[in-house]
């Protein structure tokens, strides 16, 4: 899942030198404020343990700040692990996370949903049934042809939505020849998905798929009601399931929620409904997010991105400071991609050369310092199962290897290569981990020049479109990827497998096609026993490493500033490490 891409500020060489050797266990203490209604500093990482200024208090504005777009609002139409997270408040989907700390938050539970799903026919069949008394904004009632309605839209009309992944259209029985809704005329809809009454839905696979209950805790499955829909304008006026709904929505400026009056709390569990009001801007300056979060002004960064370095640096180098921050690992991988498409780096011997020239300690330096991850060597982080500690292409001191990576390019028929290297020009850090980058290829003979492209186009109209990458020569992507679910299944799915691969809104940035690959990940997902699943993931990751298809660069931790006002702080595995934003309050007036 994007979104799972986040990166920071360039820091100047005394900031980094400051932050030196900061790690997870940053000294915490308590800070004061004047203001009693005010929560104090828990203590560095104490939302990684716990729920931070635990409260049902009702009332206040909580404040969204982030430094581009959204890809999209529509839940199914986003694939940015912050709008997994954040569509929750209006989009219920048929399974959820536990709003819960560090990797408890992994644990699934239902939410639109009454109980996890009940599978037969040896996994390839999977039937749930919806709480009762559901109801929209209006006070209609949600029912199961809402839910069959909104993964139709999501995943079968590519031409129209092509943001989300795209896992139904591929494991539904007969999905490679529905069309969509857009165009069945018959408006019978897709048969493998039953609804047999209001409150029951059945799907059935084309082959088992042992991990199901986490695929329906997508947005993807929260219930749009056709006589609604709009296809891409439906992000103008969204249905609301949850329980907070749009006021008004600004494309590219601000989003507004409210209150939804019809939600019931009988039919949720989860969510609590304290803020009176919650604002959405965009477009703000990362610096700006920074300052407004100490402030007050705004209660959370959206994008989960984490401090910037100057930011990070005074923080770290004050006891009050790293009392508001957590610095979590949240299943996430920093990487370039390689275009596997593109001459010559449709050759391996080409891929590897870039493997052996990149100095990852000037990436990692770049990004901010070992707090914000460690060197990577490997496809899956050692936080999703099936990970193996494993180093194909290992360097002294990981700063690469100029001697192996000129011989890989001899091999490859190569002196030089001349290409594009991708980044996101909201992002900073990446835009310095890019240029580190182009810097150590240098060394060897391959000259890349940096494009930018703004974070909310980046999959729908630059690095996520091949024809797109052909044309413009770009052999390199900047990629940040987290898992879907918290499985080597739930991470590699959408990079690795050929079938993944779309022409707009493509997260298979490396176009990689490997057959034995894409049957692994079948044979995988099918399997009953966890141990020889995870077995089976980790050799997934040996073959793509094999074939030199990305070179990973850390493993993403990120440092969070924790708000003095905001309630129900808690940072989740379930979203790469960025706090749930479930049942976000405040105390500020």
């Amino acid at each position: 899942m994007e979104g799972k891409q986040t990166i920071m500020r360039r820091s100047a060489l005394a900031a980094v030198a400051a932050i030196g050797s900061a790690s997870l266990l940053l000294a915490g203490c308590s800070k004061a404020d004047d203001n009693k209604d005010t929560p104090k500093a828990a203590g560095a990482n104490a939302a990684t343990k716990s729920v931070v200024n635990a409260s049902d208090k009702k009332g206040g504005t909580v404040t969204y700040e982030m430094s581009d777009v959204p890809d999209s609002f529509d839940p199914g139409n986003t694939y940015y692990a912050y709008m997994y997270n954040f569509s929750r408040l209006y989009a219920r989907p048929l399974m959820t996370f536990e709003p819960a700390p560090g990797s408890k938050g992994n644990t699934l539970v239902p939410d639109l949903a009454a109980s996890k799903g009940v599978s037969s026919d040896g996994g390839k069949t999977w039937t749930y049934k919806l709480r009762s008394g559901l109801k929209y904004q209006d006070g209609t009632p949600i029912t199961s042809k809402d839910v069959k309605y909104a993964v139709e839209r999501s995943n079968f009309a590519r031409d129209v939505l092509s943001l989300g992944p795209n896992y139904f259209q591929q494991y539904m029985k007969d999905g490679d020849k529905y069309k969509g809704p857009y165009k069945d005329k018959s408006a019978k809809g897709l048969s493998s998905i039953e609804t047999p009454d209001a409150t029951t839905i059945v799907f059935h696979l084309n082959r088992a798929f042992q991990e199901f209950d986490y695929l329906v805790a997508t947005p993807e499955t929260a219930p749009v009601p056709q006589s609604k829909d709009d296809g891409v304008d439906y992000v103008k006026h969204i249905v609301s399931s949850g329980s907070y709904q749009f006021q008004s929505y600004q494309d590219g400026k601000q989003a507004v929620l409210v209150p939804n009056k019809n939600w019931d709390p009988k039919t949720d569990p989860l969510r609590k409904q304290l803020a009176s009001k919650i604002v959405v801007n965009l477009k703000v300056n990362p610096d700006t997010i920074d300052k407004d979060l100490q402030s007050g002004d705004a209660t959370v960064d959206l994008g989960g991105t984490g401090v910037q370095a100057s930011t990070q640096a005074d923080l770290l180098n004050s006891a009050d400071g790293k009392a508001s921050t957590d610095n979590a690992y949240g299943g996430r991988l920093v990487y370039a991609a390689i275009n596997t498409k593109l001459k010559p780096f449709d050759n391996v011997a080409c891929r590897k050369a870039v493997e052996y020239a990149i100095d990852k300690v000037s990436v990692q330096t770049a990004m901010g310092g070992p707090i914000r991850g460690d060197i990577a060597s490997t496809v899956l982080p050692p936080d999703i199962t099936g990970y193996q500690k494993a180093d194909a292409y290992a360097t002294p001191g990981n700063k690469g290897d100029v001697a192996k990576a000129k011989d890989q390019l001899k091999a490859c028929g190569q002196k030089t290569i001349n290409t594009n290297i991708t980044a996101r020009s909201d992002r900073p850090g990446e835009v310095d981990a890019a240029t580190a980058i182009i810097n150590s290829l240098k060394k060897v003979g391959i000259n890349a020049t940096l494009k930018q492209y703004p974070a909310g186009k980046y999959f729908t109209d630059y690095a996520g479109v091949p024809k797109f990458t052909e044309k413009q020569n770009i052999g390199l992507m900047m990629m940040q990827w987290g898992a879907d679910w918290p499985s080597g299944y739930g991470f590699l799915q959408q990079i690795l497998n050929s079938k993944a691969i779309s022409q707009s809104g493509n997260t298979a940035l490396s176009q990689y096609t490997n057959k034995k690959v894409d049957g692994l990940l079948a044979q995988a997902i099918a399997e009953p026993d966890t141990a020889k699943r995870n077995a089976l993931y980790a050799q997934i990751d040996k073959q793509a490493m094999d074939d030199a298809v990305l070179v990973p660069l850390t493993y993403f931790k990120v440092l969070l500033y924790r708000s003095p006002y905001a309630t129900n702080v808690v940072s989740t595995a379930a979203f790469s490490g960025q706090y749930d934003y479930l049942n976000l309050g405040t105390t500020k007036k």
